[in-house]
């Protein structure tokens, strides 16, 4: 069957417009419109036939006429987006039922398979498409655009969605007692209110905690962004009673619904840093991509703590070198630790000691604060506190690495010093692996 015995048969079954007409045959001739399609098979046909040209006869049965609309529905997008600052969108159509039976009858009348040509709305979200991104002047993306746009051909109703902002970066939390997230008061479940009555657990706030890093970095990033709200994401978090130091930890805020994507990252950095107040820090702020989020969360970074550690009892200066070598290239084994056994699930864990260190004292009487004699002259021989380093795959819970946990976790600080032993501070001084895990360009904006 040739395309103008298609036409026919597509004519004969009543008014039909130039676009459903040249919806039929969209497979053939790549460059032109549907429109010009089946402007040219009328053409043919009446040259062919030695006939008047036949113009479209009355409304198109079809479409009822929709086809004619394209720019109305381009201008309406354009109102609907107008306050939004975008670079990308993407454009979908709501056909009703009606006109998708239409569609489908115009095929079996015309003797095509079902899956011949082009459907409607296929068509629809292209012409309207093409026609917003040249108003607008910005660039259609299939994958996740800045805008989506979503015509509704039965209410004449234009619904946008406004796809969230990233901005990636890197914390550095320099206050202990401070989460990474906003923490719900377990005793009202955040709701800051118990039987009608202020929570006594968190003064009626809903939070365990009056800060957090989120709390201390988003709020900025929200408000320049003019955005509804914001989350914050980590890659992995340490205890709220840890210190994270050095290269900082990954992080990603995510914006909702944002009026401006076009900040500048720079200053954006320095508002950050003023408003958490030496509390947190930020550095390395730059524009990101949706990717980005799951790259941070799915992080499997190596990471680097100091620990002071007390011990029950003095323990001698060659009894920690034996332990520290016994545990440096270590495989712990180690079952939930009992302080998160309430959230997390009942298993044993193999995890890999990369490398540690230490030393007796506190951290303020670091042998790398003195010269090399009097390292010599003032390292305890015994003491009942030392400073430990450990490089360790990530995942490995440090604090039971050290405490044992009630052997929960073998071998151990203190099961190889056969003493109690506990971290009193902790921090966190590298995640290792940022660099090569997020400096792509493909997740930046």
């Amino acid at each position: 069957m040739t395309v103008l015995d298609i036409a026919r048969r597509a004519l004969a079954t009543g008014p039909v417009c130039n676009n459903c007409l040249g919806r039929l045959v969209a497979d053939r001739s790549f460059g032109l419109g549907n429109a010009e399609r089946g402007r040219g098979l009328r053409v043919a046909l009446a040259l062919e036939d030695d006939d008047d040209f036949d113009q479209q006869d009355g409304m198109c049965w079809v479409c009822e006429d929709e086809c004619d609309r394209f720019d109305w529905w381009a201008e309406q997008a354009a109102t609907a987006v107008r306050g939004y600052e975008f670079d990308t969108y993407q454009v979908g159509t709501k056909v009703p039922p009606l006109l998708e039976e239409n569609d489908k009858l115009l095929r079996d009348d015309s003797g095509l398979e079902p899956d011949a040509g082009e459907r409607m709305k296929k068509e629809y979200n292209r012409e309207v498409g093409k026609r917003f991104g040249q108003q607008t002047e910005t660039e259609v993306d299939l994958g996740r655009p800045d805008v989506q746009i979503l015509c509704d051909l039965a209410t004449d109703e234009v619904d946008i969605t406004v796809n969230s902002a990233f901005v990636y970066g890197r914390y550095r939390k320099l206050e202990r007692d401070i989460p990474q997230t906003r923490w719900p008061c377990n005793d009202c479940n955040g709701t800051g209110r118990v039987q009608g009555q202020p929570c006594e657990g968190c003064d009626g706030s809903g939070y365990r905690y009056d800060e957090s890093v989120e709390q201390l970095t988003a709020p900025v990033v929200c408000e320049a962004m003019e955005g509804e709200s914001a989350t914050f994401h980590g890659a992995g978090r340490e205890d709220v009673d840890a210190l994270m130091l050095q290269s900082g930890r990954p992080f990603v805020i995510e914006i909702d619904e944002p009026r401006v994507r076009a900040v500048d990252e720079e200053t954006l950095e320095a508002e950050m840093n003023e408003f958490a107040d030496g509390k947190a820090e930020v550095e390395g702020i730059r524009l990101a991509t949706y990717e980005m989020v799951e790259r941070v969360k799915e992080l499997d970074a190596s990471k680097t703590y100091r620990m002071t550690v007390e011990f029950e009892d003095s323990v001698a200066k060659t009894a920690l070198q034996d332990a520290l070598d016994a545990l440096d290239g270590a495989t712990i084994y180690q079952d939930t630790p009992q302080r998160v056994a309430h959230r997390r699930a009942a298993k044993t864990r193999t995890r890999e000691v990369y490398g540690i260190s230490g030393h007796l004292g506190k951290p303020d009487q670091s042998p790398e604060m003195r010269s090399e004699e009097s390292e010599i002259e003032g390292t305890p021989q015994a003491d009942d506190h030392a400073t430990i380093e450990v490089h360790g795959e990530g995942g490995l819970y440090v604090k039971e690495l050290v405490s044992s946990d009630e052997g929960r976790t073998e071998p151990s600080l203190a099961g190889e010093l056969s003493v109690k032993a506990t971290v009193t501070a902790l921090d966190v001084l590298d995640v290792t692996g940022t660099e090569e895990s997020f400096e792509d360009p493909e997740y930046f904006r």
